[in-house]
């Protein structure tokens, strides 16, 4: 898949408006939500037209993991020995390994301007689950508390955190960032309840 010269200011990630190292998960929920958002059927005239072709274009170089990795490749030589095209050869993936392998982002990458970069390694004291993704890959859920809970507070909100829902609650409640549910029925008002 080489790319021509006017292909080169087209950047799958940024209509994606999602990280390079994103998982395949995020993409597809950003491609989802794009898509909702910018369908012609939903937002009409020649911009959402527009805007839903690079959205497709973008979702077809990355859904694909043997796509996506020659498109990091072709993008900035981001292809390295962590990080191979599936199937083990730039020429094309071989038929037991072309969708067995999900691509991992390097750690050691450089990252662009905006990109945030990893954090420092877990301080120890480990306490709850432990994460496997983004910026806090190996950190507990306790650590991470700790040290950035405005983290927590996203992790919480998001549908990346729904298998952590129940430790993010109690995280939540037991620094004060979250009422206990005694306090919440309290202070709910509905139709019925006294003011």
């Amino acid at each position: 898949m080489t790319q021509q010269p006017a292909d080169r200011e087209f950047d799958a990630y940024k209509t994606l408006q999602v990280d390079p190292e994103a998982d395949q998960e995020v993409i597809q929920a950003a491609f989802r939500r794009l898509a909702q958002k910018w369908h012609p059927n939903v937002a009409g005239g020649p911009e959402a037209a527009a805007r839903m072709t690079a959205i497709n274009r973008a979702w077809e170089m990355l859904r694909d993991p043997y796509r996506r990795a020659i498109y990091d490749r072709d993008r900035g030589g981001r292809t390295t020995a962590a990080n191979p095209i599936p199937g083990g050869s730039a020429s094309g993936p071989s038929a037991s390994t072309a969708s067995s392998s999900p691509l991992r982002a390097d750690p050691g990458l450089r990252r662009s301007a905006g990109a945030s970069a990893p954090a420092t390694p877990p301080p120890g004291q480990p306490s709850g689950s432990v994460l496997n993704f983004g910026r806090y890959d190996g950190w507990s859920l306790g650590e991470i508390a700790r040290t950035d809970i405005e983290f927590i507070e996203w992790l919480d909100r998001t549908p990346i955190g729904r298998p952590y829902r129940q430790e993010l609650d109690e995280i939540l409640r037991r620094t004060g960032r979250r009422k206990s549910p005694e306090v919440e029925a309290k202070e709910r008002r509905g139709l019925f309840r006294p003011r």
